[in-house]
């Protein structure tokens, strides 16, 4: 078998390949989507959705103010979901470096968005199927005295569910 190189298209391969290995594609909650809006009553918020989501991906003990401290259970939802999708976003990637080889210019960054839309989805999708452990008694009674009635755990107004999006950038950027 016989490779034979084409010098005229090798440029575009090459740049095409490059945002491949220079750029990723982030899923979660980035800086600038971590915002939440004050629940009634309260002037801000106590914590933005990054950090409700890493308390809810790993768990933590919290102090009530009174003197008294509860757990809150890890409820794996980021690195599940990535992981559960892992083959999807290998695909979409895959399809982008044989765009690229082509010497299609914008295959990297097609490919990194489909990933992050894969992703995105995958996280999306596992806060609202689960499965988590139940909420406790005491968080349940908190929500009907807000005047909720869901029961599933991650999903009270929506708003966390909806902070997750994903990012395309250049790797090391903060």
């Amino acid at each position: 078998m016989t490779v034979e190189i084409k010098k005229r298209g090798m440029p575009k391969v090459l740049a095409a390949l490059r945002g491949l290995t220079h750029n990723e594609a982030l899923v979660g909650v980035p800086a600038e989507n971590a915002g939440r809006e004050p629940e009634p009553g309260e002037r801000r918020p106590a914590l933005n959705n990054a950090e409700i989501g890493y308390i809810h991906e790993f768990g933590a003990t919290v102090d009530d103010g009174y003197g008294e401290s509860f757990d809150i259970p890890p409820r794996p939802h980021l690195r599940p979901a990535i992981a559960g999708a892992s083959d999807d976003i290998a695909k979409a990637l895959g399809n982008g470096v044989r765009a690229a080889l082509r010497g299609e210019k914008d295959a990297a960054d097609k490919a990194l968005h489909a990933a992050g839309m894969i992703g995105q989805n995958a996280v999306r999708d596992r806060l609202t199927e689960g499965p988590f452990e139940p909420l406790s008694p005491i968080t349940l009674a908190k929500r009907r005295a807000r005047g909720r009635t869901g029961e599933k755990p991650l999903i009270d107004t929506g708003a966390y569910r909806n902070a997750q999006t994903y990012v395309v950038r250049r790797k090391g950027e903060d």
